[in-house]
């Protein structure tokens, strides 16, 4: 893959593409706080309207592990206008939907773009930018995917309260269309082109394998993982995942290369990452639960509890993505899994009606930690390998990510929900979870010094 100089006119292809993944990532957490009237609206029971957040990080995470067959086949500019005109159809028929099952077809629309949009967002930022520069346009990055997650909830709870759920999705629809029309005229190709051809067993494995996993995970949250319906899911999925991996490995041109993990630096870098997502957005459902369950406050005033370290992370990710530049990884990774860790003791050890004040403040923490690791780390993985395998490891890191927030999420809201049951205190959850990120803090001094660029 070549690396291009960075002129003028890749700075303002970044910038439109940066948008286009800002309206990707705040569509994630927009329903957060709409769900309830969209319940209302189509008479869905509670089971039936969180399908509408669930099928999104299904489609989302099936769509990832094909991103690097289509950046290897597709220039970026067919890519991108392809994505985002997705995410303009989707969006117009969630807009138009009579009832629910259009809804859910709109997300499903919609998913498919975004799932698209964000490895490919990486893959150019890679290819335009030396390994020496990409902490800081990771950073950058870090910054529009860090403050779209934080304001989705306090935006849609808003624009709900004052107009209509259906608003959210014009907004959404109309700021996709100016991103479409820009895109033609800014985006242009940064890589080359393989004329290779897509191995159809492998997508119906990809396609069982991550998505039953994420949905199997997913479910066992809500349902506990001694479900039949989890089981079931969860050993299909294993099941089909095996074969992929074998699959791909005897393949000259894998759908997704699985090689990558021989290189101990992409490795390393994303084990750490593995363990703070796991604990970064369990943290973001269970959380809410805790200051509704315990403190009695609303959903509005935990979403916006959340919101400050959420913004946070955003503003730190261009300080960690230089950091990095200068520093190396490791010593960033060390800082951030002892922040996490100081914040989940901290958490442990509140009592049962902690301020708000103190919440924001132990939130804010465990956030500035996350923005020391993601950036840097998703950084180093990628320098750690060879230039024909960033598109792979690109697609790789992105569904790994949601793996392990699904994974991390059913675990720690079981554990949650057990303690609830047995009478005890939901602090058992954050004492797990600390003992957790110690073991990411192992890692992080286990971490190599001066790890590879190529």
């Amino acid at each position: 893959m070549e690396i291009h100089t960075i002129s003028q006119r890749d700075k303002l292809m970044i910038t439109v593409m940066m948008f286009g993944s800002f309206i990707a990532v705040l569509n994630q957490t927009l329903l957060t706080t709409a769900l309830p009237d969209i319940m209302d609206a189509f008479k869905l029971d509670s089971s039936e309207g969180q399908w509408l957040t669930t099928i999104f990080m299904l489609v989302n995470g099936i769509m990832i592990p094909l991103t690097a067959y289509f950046t290897e086949r597709y220039t970026a500019k067919n890519l991108f206008l392809t994505a985002i005109g997705l995410f303009i159809l989707g969006s117009l028929i969630c807009f138009l939907a009579p009832g629910f099952y259009v809804m859910l077809l709109g997300r499903i629309v919609q998913a498919a773009g975004a799932g698209i949009l964000m490895p490919l967002m990486q893959v150019v930022l890679f290819s335009v930018y030396p390994p020496e520069r990409r902490g800081a346009a990771m950073g950058v990055f870090g910054l529009v995917i860090g403050f779209a997650p934080a304001i989705g909830p306090t935006v849609s709870g808003w624009i709900v309260n004052s107009y209509s759920f259906r608003v959210l999705f014009m907004i959404i629809f109309v700021i996709s269309v100016l991103i479409f029309i820009c895109g033609i005229f800014t985006v242009h190709n940064v890589y080359e082109q393989e004329r290779i051809a897509l191995d159809k067993i492998s997508v119906v494995q990809s396609t069982v394998g991550f998505g039953g996993l994420l949905l199997g995970f997913s479910r066992a949250g809500q349902v506990g993982f001694l479900s039949t319906e989890v089981i079931v899911t969860l050993i299909i999925s294993v099941a089909a995942l095996s074969a992929l991996v074998n699959r791909q490995l005897k393949l000259k041109q894998p759908l997704l290369e699985f090689r990558v993990f021989q290189y101990k630096g992409f490795m390393m870098s994303m084990s750490i990452i593995v363990v703070m997502f796991m604990i970064f957005i369990s943290n973001m459902t269970i959380l809410p639960i805790f200051m509704q369950r315990s403190m009695g406050v609303s959903p509005l005033t935990s979403g916006l509890a959340i919101l400050p370290g959420g913004l946070l992370m955003g503003l730190l990710s261009p300080v960690s993505g230089r950091l990095y530049d200068q520093f190396g990884a490791k010593r960033l990774a060390i800082v951030g899994m002892t922040l996490i860790s100081i914040s989940l003791l901290l958490f442990a050890f509140m009592n049962e009606t902690p301020s708000l004040v103190s919440i924001i403040i132990k939130f804010a923490i465990l956030m500035t930690g996350n923005a020391m690791i993601m950036t840097p780390m998703t950084s180093a993985a990628i320098n750690a390998l060879p230039r024909k395998y960033i598109t792979h490891g690109t697609a790789m890191n992105n569904t790994i990510r949601q793996i392990s927030a699904a994974i991390g999420t059913a675990i720690f809201i079981t554990i949650m929900n057990l303690a609830v049951q047995s009478g005890l205190q939901m602090n058992i959850t954050y004492i797990i979870m600390f003992i957790f990120s110690l073991f990411g803090l192992v890692l992080s001094l286990g971490y190599p010094k001066n790890e590879k660029s190529v």
